[in-house]
């Protein structure tokens, strides 16, 4: 019989007794709706990058697990997260990406809003040519903004604004990862590209936590970046991932390489981390740039990795760019095959979840111990808040 899915403790215990996530989480539709609070809502999650939205005006629509979304650039260059929707009547505001000239114009009934959410225009409100109305104040009808925060490029959410504040979930790793905390330049669309997965979104996460599956899955990689040459990296209920003490630079036919980060510590000459921010941004870090990948679930059994690479100038060598993204799409096509096998053994009713190496597999244990604690928070809540 499949393990209970309301019985998360086996999943709780130290790494050397526990078990992984039942079955339920990685194909149960209503498991599914459950996280999508309790994991993705309710705390930091990744919704997009700043170059998506580059220019001030600059206008993307987005869906996030069922929420029509809009990041816009506002005329003070602060980017913002709001509900797509018109105040008036829920219409949809922008279907497509555009630069907003003026305002933000509802095609229904051409309410107007500014960029940084304000109601700014009612048309015929109170009747025709009448464009106010007692009833309606416009001061208390602004876009409804969704809570962001912007970090390493990425644009975070926390769509039930219950979450502590970005900076003190993620003080640890904003530490850790401080010299690279500076502006980062993308090359457009030579250095982007989109992997259309058959798993879970969480297999993607436990599959980039661990260095153990290198010598297997990516050998070209693990001929020079071994499996004795990588460390663990566990944040107990914050973050986890691994590190190379062995990074190769890539070079071009001439021995060009990319400009490095300025005033990087020694360590960072060979070193290259890999860590993921939970819940759903997988991000890279080296001495000539860096990477993020978010995870953005469709249902239960399918995800889209959207991956962005940067630079430390805004000026790099096109032909090394198309290189580097080959080179990195590659690598993460080598674990399409992995996250989309294990999603295919969750449908065996009695796998109870796996077991953990107690040498190799902290990091993907501490992200099952986390998921875990989110769902039992979740479920410890009175029904009436819900």
């Amino acid at each position: 019989m499949e393990p209970n899915v309301n019985d998360l403790a086996q999943v709780r215990r130290p790494i050397e007794a526990a078990n992984g996530l039942p079955n339920a989480h990685y194909i149960d539709a209503s498991v599914f709706e459950e996280e999508r609070q309790a994991v993705l809502f309710d705390n930091w999650s990744g919704l997009a990058v700043t170059a998506d939205v580059p220019e001030v005006g600059d206008a993307m629509p987005v869906e996030f697990l069922g929420i029509p979304l809009l990041v816009v650039r506002d005329r003070q260059n602060q980017v913002r997260v709001f509900q797509n929707i018109c105040r008036h009547r829920g219409m949809i505001l922008v279907e497509e990406p555009r630069k907003i000239e003026g305002a933000i114009r509802c095609p229904y009934h051409s309410w107007c809003y500014a960029t940084d959410g304000r109601l700014v225009s009612t048309p015929h409100v109170g009747g025709p040519g009448q464009n106010t109305h007692e009833g309606i104040d416009r001061a208390t009808l602004g876009l409804l903004e969704i809570r962001s925060h912007v970090w390493m490029d990425v644009i975070f959410i926390n769509v039930s604004g219950t979450a502590p504040a970005f900076q003190e979930v993620h003080r640890d790793l904003i530490a850790r990862w401080a010299e690279f905390d500076r502006p980062l330049y993308q090359s457009g669309a030579d250095s982007r590209f989109e992997l259309q997965v058959n798993c879970n979104w969480k297999l993607a996460v436990e599959n980039y936590c661990e260095s153990y599956h290198l010598p297997w899955v990516h050998p070209g990689l693990n001929s020079y970046s071994r499996l004795e040459d990588h460390y663990h990296i566990e944040a107990p209920g914050k973050f986890s991932g691994q590190g190379t003490l062995v990074y190769r630079q890539l070079k071009g036919d001439a021995g060009e390489v990319f400009p490095d980060f300025e005033g990087l510590s020694g360590k960072w000459d060979e070193a290259a981390e890999y860590i993921t921010v939970y819940p759903n941004v997988l991000m890279g870090v080296h001495r000539d740039h860096a990477f993020s990948i978010l995870l953005v679930p469709d249902g239960t059994e399918k995800t889209v990795e959207k991956v962005s690479i940067f630079y430390a100038q805004p000026e790099t060598n096109a032909d090394l760019r198309v290189r580097n993204t080959k080179q990195w799409k590659s690598v993460f096509i080598e674990d399409v095959f992995v996250v989309e096998g294990m999603q295919k053994g969750r449908h065996a009713p009695l796998f109870d979840g796996g077991r953990f190496s107690p040498a190799m597999d902290g990091p993907t244990h501490l992200f099952h111990d986390w998921i875990a604690a989110q769902v039992e928070r979740h479920r410890a809540k009175p029904q009436a808040a819900e």
